[in-house]
């Protein structure tokens, strides 16, 4: 593979400039998964496409997920096959396209009997088959015996084996970050920190899009792209944004919020993903990922598409019960949580159905004025979502579909770990800036590196080294450097706090 292009998002004055610049063919408000991945693909059919997100990319949803990759076999119980097949067909898509962001792992699920083993191994040779895995990667059974020696901290009283089959974890942030490298390999015009304002009505010169910039210290740049077609990928802001269009739309979504608490290894020293029930059936699940373990997830209705939604004392209660009542360790308290983070999934409304209950589809509208809007999906299934978006935006264009390109061509950045990546902050921090789009000490600390999360100090000896290789490529001053620190301290203790104080909220 050729060495990744850079993207470097420094000039605010150019990168505004070239959003007026022109009429384009395409413009996607969201820099998240699905954003990205229709910039990617529309871009790479040649299309000239333009893509604006509000803070940083991957900055909602798609850096708050539970960054797995996987075929969703939870989804055959909900009768959901279509879902299934798409999504145990895509990672491998995606295993191929960005292998250092797919990485294998075996995900272990416990089982009490016989008849639960058999129950197990039925949904999975079905997932297996609308799949179509290789022989090599298909389940495998294992006794009480070979759970035990496998993976000791586990309790077994109650258990009589496990089933065991391989999927894959990624980096979120990363994966998203690839694709909006790839839409910029191709020639989309892309930029954080721009938040559409407003949506003017098309015409025949396109339609409008207010744009400003919300980069601190921008002094309000403010820019009108025009687009023959405009494509509403805002995550969990997918309603306000229509709203920008059309003042009385209903309510499309419904919010659910995730937290995942972080622990390290040696206090929940698991060697494979281990899925498990909690209080309410639903199923959780311990993540070893390096020096660390992660937990996950709860899913709660959320009232507002918060950047950081609360985190509560329930939230956190649901999870350390959890898994304490399933290994054999010290119980875990708050004293262990090294880091946590919350985020809220963009569900597409159900009545009369729970969060856990609703469908994952993702489902597109056609606005009054012409906007597409999509919402819902699994991060796994992003790739395909973006082909249906972009088959749709050019038979809006008078266009015949053409060939989607995007599983065969590899993802910008995908195979490889960046430059330095987990022992030096500085090599990382500037690599962020000139290649990677970074424009804030946040962008690096949580999302261009994960040290916020998965560092045992959650990143917090790296900040001030990386804020002062970031000041100079950034024309920080002393005070905004200052600023950059703090700000990124203050996030950390507020959500410390809230684990910790149970203060009940951040």
């Amino acid at each position: 593979m050729n060495p990744p292009l850079p993207l470097d998002l420094r000039d605010r004055d150019g990168l505004f400039d070239a959003l007026g610049a022109r009429l384009f063919d395409l413009a996607v408000i969201g820099g998240g998964i699905t954003g990205a991945g229709v910039a990617r693909d529309a871009a790479m059919r040649g299309l000239s496409v333009v893509l604006v997100e509000a803070r940083d990319f991957a900055s909602g949803t798609s850096s708050r997920s539970s960054k797995m990759i996987h075929g969703g076999l939870r989804y055959l119980a909900q009768g959901d096959l279509a879902l299934v097949r798409e999504a145990a067909s895509e990672r491998k898509i995606v295993q191929a396209i960005a292998p250092y962001l797919a990485r294998e792992t075996p995900f272990v699920i416990p089982a009490r009997n016989a008849g639960s083993i058999a129950k197990l191994r039925a949904g999975l040779w079905t997932f297996e088959k609308l799949g179509g895995v290789l022989k090599s990667r298909k389940h495998e059974v294992w006794s009480l015996a070979d759970l035990q020696a496998h993976e000791p901290t586990l309790k077994t009283d109650d258990l009589a084996g496990a089933v065991v089959y391989p999927e894959y974890l990624t980096d979120d942030a990363r994966l998203t970050l690839a694709n909006i490298r790839s839409a910029a390999a191709s020639g989309a015009v892309v930029a954080n920190y721009a938040s559409a304002e407003a949506i003017i009505a098309g015409g025949g010169g396109g339609t409008g899009i207010d744009v400003i910039d919300t980069l601190p210290g921008s002094h309000g740049r403010r820019a009108r792209l025009t687009a023959k077609v405009v494509v509403n990928a805002a995550g969990p802001w997918v309603d306000a944004v229509r709203m920008l269009e059309d003042g009385g739309a209903a309510p499309r979504l419904n919010l659910a919020k995730g937290i995942h608490l972080v622990v390290a290894h040696d206090r929940l020293p698991i060697t494979r993903t281990i899925i498990f029930p909690a209080s309410d059936r639903r199923s959780v699940f311990a993540v070893p990922r390096g020096a660390m373990t992660y937990i996950g997830t709860t899913d709660t209705l959320y009232p507002d598409p918060d950047v950081w939604p609360a985190v509560t004392d329930d939230d956190v209660d649901y999870l350390l019960t959890a898994t304490t009542k399933h290994f054999l360790i010290s119980p875990l308290t708050r004293a262990d949580i090294v880091s946590v983070w919350s985020g809220v999934r963009p569900l597409v409304r159900e009545a009369g159905k729970s969060t856990s209950d609703t469908s994952r589809r993702d489902e597109v509208w056609l606005g009054p004025g012409g906007v597409l809007s999509i919402a819902g999906g699994k991060l796994t299934a992003y790739r395909k979502m973006a082909q249906r978006v972009v088959d749709q935006a050019e038979t809006m264009l008078r266009r015949k579909p053409s060939a989607c390109r995007t599983a065969d061509e590899p993802l910008v950045g995908g195979d490889a770990a960046p430059p330095g990546a987990g022992d030096n902050p500085a090599v990382e921090a500037r690599y962020a800036v000139l290649d990677e789009g970074a424009l804030t000490l946040e962008d690096y600390w949580v999302r261009r590196s994960g040290r916020a999360w998965f560092d045992l100090d959650g990143g917090l000896a790296a900040l001030d080294i990386a804020a002062k290789t970031m000041a100079p490529l950034l024309g920080w001053s002393t005070a905004r450097t200052v600023e950059e620190i703090e700000g990124c301290r203050a996030r950390r203790n507020n959500l410390m706090a809230a684990v910790r104080g149970r203060r009940g909220t951040v």
